[in-house]
């Protein structure tokens, strides 16, 4: 069976990285590969599957997506070849690239290839320097944020189309406006926030690995630097409520667009907000294709592109019953719940928790979500009721504005300045005005 629609999430050089996070679930990937002498694809993996990639797609415009471990160790001439290959192979279609990196290496001469070749770069950072160093930190145990931000300045010299993409963990959680407001003012216009949610083996396991899957069944504690629940809602809270009144239309947040699309009837397309996943495989350097990024375990790889077609793999029984699967474990508890509708059960990954009733499969971020979609239904309902009416989700700014004086002035006093900010007393402004 094959399919035309699926996404690969490309790692040409593993698990190798020029950075020590001390929080990256990926890193440790190095021990499924023993003895590797040179952690690149291989030109004859590369060309194979940008082939296969762009031949699977029946899109005008095809997407590809490069990722690590830290794929500017390749060095230029490598992703030069790269865009060699699709124009080789693409036969005049519309390719685009999304490159994430830490930005420690870049230069001119990146960003010059990267705007030539219309790269949209996304830049991995933790916010301000002191929440950004607390974990991201490079092989001698040295911060990157000064390193970070000279990359990203070469970006904006060069005009690069760029993102950000912000781990939240037990260092940043509880400062979610710090966090955003760095972001906001340092000019990044598209933000991703993704939890950070591992678990850790208190005793070895047969691959070699540490972080072990949901479906893990021996001894596992959740790593100190994860987020816990309530610290996650209050951080998705905090930093929504400051986009709200005043950044909407200009700013634009990942979790906030896919929470409008849901508001608004459309699906999401975020994996983790949809009802069935598995069109999000991963490649690793050597061709292996496993079912998604954060699912590279030796029970979830797919085969080999240089033995069976990426279309096959993707489109495999076992691929399918994987994406079937969040549908399927999701409890009774989650089926019941009110915001379902917009949750989805979230990713699979974090689903190690048991409903209060004893069923497994509980996401370990519910009372997160729970807090978050809740807290933004208002919001979301008027947007929506926007868009539906052909005006603009922006009013949303002036309405929130508008509800927020009301609910000031039940807990004002007459001689007290307006909260609308006028400078006027409130019994001679909005006050005066109430009915």
């Amino acid at each position: 069976m094959s399919i035309s629609h699926f996404h690969v999430l490309a790692k040409p050089i593993g698990p190798i990285c020029n950075l020590d996070c001390k929080y990256c679930f990926y890193l440790e990937k190095e021990a499924l590969y023993p003895g590797v002498a040179k952690w690149a694809m291989k030109d004859d993996v590369l060309v194979s599957f940008i082939r296969q990639y762009i031949e699977s797609q029946q899109r005008s415009s095809i997407s590809f997506v490069w990722q690590g471990g830290e794929p500017t160790l390749l060095g230029l001439e490598y992703f030069r070849r790269v865009v060699e290959l699709q124009k080789q192979y693409g036969d005049g279609r519309e390719i685009t690239n999304a490159f994430q990196t830490n930005g420690v290496l870049l230069h001119d001469e990146w960003a010059a290839f990267f705007k030539e070749n219309n790269f949209l770069v996304g830049i991995s950072i933790d916010g301000p320097r002191e929440v950004h160093d607390a974990f991201r930190v490079d092989k001698g145990g040295q911060p990157t944020f000064d390193r970070v931000m000279r990359g990203i300045e070469v970006l904006k010299k060069y005009e690069v189309e760029h993102n950000t993409l912000t781990t939240v963990h037990r260092a940043n959680v509880d400062r979610p406006l710090d966090v955003y407001r760095f972001l906001r003012d340092n000019g990044s216009g598209y933000m991703q926030f993704i939890p950070i949610v591992e678990r850790v083996s208190t005793q070895a396991t047969a691959d070699g690995l540490s972080l072990v899957s949901p479906e893990f069944i021996g001894s596992a504690k959740v790593t100190p630097w994860s987020v816990q629940p309530q610290q996650y809602g209050r951080f998705l809270c905090g930093i929504f409520d400051e986009w709200v009144r005043n950044d909407v239309g200009t700013k634009s947040v990942q979790i906030f667009e896919e929470s409008l699309r849901m508001w608004a009837g459309y699906p999401a397309s975020l994996c983790v907000f949809r009802e069935e996943c598995g069109d999000a495989l991963a490649i690793e350097h050597s061709g292996d294709v496993y079912s998604c990024d954060h699912f590279v375990y030796p029970e979830h790889r797919l085969g080999n592109i240089l033995e069976s077609p990426l279309a096959s793999l993707a489109g495999s029984e076992q691929q399918l019953q994987f994406g079937k699967a969040k549908v399927s474990t999701l409890p009774r508890y989650c089926h019941e719940c009110d915001v379902r509708f917009a949750c989805k059960g979230e990713c699979p990954k974090h689903r190690f928790m048991t409903t209060p009733d004893g069923e497994p499969g509980l996401n370990y971020l519910c009372a997160a979500y729970k807090m978050f979609f809740r807290h933004i239904d208002p919001y979301m309902k008027f947007m929506a009721g926007e868009l539906a009416a052909s005006r603009s989700p922006e009013n949303v700014m002036a309405w929130t504005h508008q509800r927020d004086v009301a609910i000031n002035l039940r807990n004002i006093g007459r001689n007290d300045p307006c909260p609308c900010g006028s400078g006027r007393k409130s019994k001679h402004c909005c006050l005066r005005n109430r009915p």
